[in-house]
């Protein structure tokens, strides 16, 4: 009887699969595998960086990233998500290009504010990501050559153009390669519950993008403007009754509770963020490309530079005045429009606005990339 119940037993423990340690090692293994594998591609990666360095080619190539990002997110068929293959991957290529090249980029800190998570989106988290304390710092770093790149918010769907950006771009040389186009997701957050808050501490910004359901739900709290989100988050950490509009990952990093999320009025909240350097970014036959110009100021002037954009058939996607920082007064124009500045239709604007125009820049050209969470 004894034998007979302990053949049930193997073959009922038979009958419900493989054990947690035979898993495992299928997973220990496997590991071994990956390991392999990727350090494998990594000295591919690091020939390929030899050869780029040898033709004066830069370490950064944010279209081809986006390609290899593209293929394997098509690749995989689960069930990872396509925003954990994006990560794996992105971590990956960030490791791989610093083997080329240990780049440095400045971002609006500090650490966890939405400039940094669109920095790692872009860059990965093995480059040196230098966090500034102003936008203008940002460029500052650019022009002095303390960092390879920058990155900077240009332009939000609720509260439109960022106008310490549009200035800085008037005051100091800098040329836009990449843009990251962000959802941003604003969460309360704070030590205590939602009806004990007294205080929302948040950058205008956000605050600005959360007013209906501050008033809604939190109508006795007081507002109050800090520098960034992640400041917010830090004040939060310490002050009974206080509370923190910022993203979940600096709730993550200060110990918050979540106490409501995804609290933007605009639930199609998109930030987007323009990386600047040195240079443009390489054509792609999907590109954008911005132009920053001042004209007479007399009439039909500004109806005769738009005319340019029509008559070479370009089609426009944002557009900007800023009033000039001067006793005289008068505007600066942003525009950005589909094509790259080295398209034939594109340079032919640009001479004939050129013509027209008092004071014109070509801010840069950059790849067209769709919105990420």
């Amino acid at each position: 009887m004894a034998k007979e119940k302990s053949g049930k037993t193997a073959a009922s423990a038979s009958s419900r699969g493989p054990t947690i340690a035979v898993l495992r090692g299928k997973i220990d293994r496997l590991d071994q595998e990956l390991v392999k594998l990727i350090n494998e591609r990594a000295k591919v990666a690091l020939e390929i960086g030899k050869l780029k360095n040898s033709t004066g080619m830069s370490a950064y190539a944010p279209v081809r990233e986006d390609e290899v990002l593209g293929r394997v997110l098509n690749l995989s068929k689960g069930p990872l998500s396509d925003r954990s293959v994006r990560a794996v991957f992105r971590e990956l290529i960030s490791g791989s290009r610093a083997l080329e090249k240990d780049l440095r980029v400045a971002y609006l800190g500090p650490a966890y504010s939405y400039s940094h998570l669109a920095a790692i989106h872009r860059f990965g988290q093995s480059v040196e990501l230098v966090p500034v304390a102003s936008i203008p710092a940002v460029f500052e770093e650019i022009n002095r050559r303390h960092a390879d790149y920058g990155l900077v918010p240009i332009e939000n769907s609720t509260d439109g153009r960022v106008a310490d950006t549009l200035d800085m771009f008037a005051r100091l040389p800098a040329h836009i390669c990449g843009e990251v186009q962000m959802r941003i997701h604003h969460i309360l957050l704070g030590k205590c519950t939602r009806a004990e808050v007294e205080e929302v501490y948040s950058k205008p910004q956000a605050l600005s993008q959360c007013r209906n359901w501050l008033a809604k739900h939190l109508p006795g709290a007081r507002t109050i403007e800090v520098t960034s989100t992640s400041t917010a988050a830090q004040l939060a950490q310490d002050k009974p009754g206080a509370a923190a509009i910022a993203s979940l990952q600096a709730g993550v990093h200060y110990g918050l509770d979540v106490l409501a999320a995804d609290i933007e009025d605009n639930k199609a909240n998109l930030t987007r963020f323009a990386v600047i350097g040195e240079e443009s970014g390489s054509r792609t036959g999907c590109d954008k490309c911005a132009l920053m110009f001042e004209i007479e100021h007399q009439p039909g002037a500004l109806a005769d530079a738009m005319n340019v954009f029509k008559r070479n058939h370009l089609n426009l996607t944002w557009i900007e005045s800023f009033p000039i920082a001067r006793p005289e007064g008068g505007y600066m124009f942003f525009v950005e429009l589909e094509g790259h500045e080295a398209d034939s239709r594109v340079r032919r604007a640009i001479a004939a606005l050129e013509r027209k125009a008092v004071r014109l820049e070509v801010l840069g050209s950059y790849a067209t990339m769709a919105p990420v969470e």
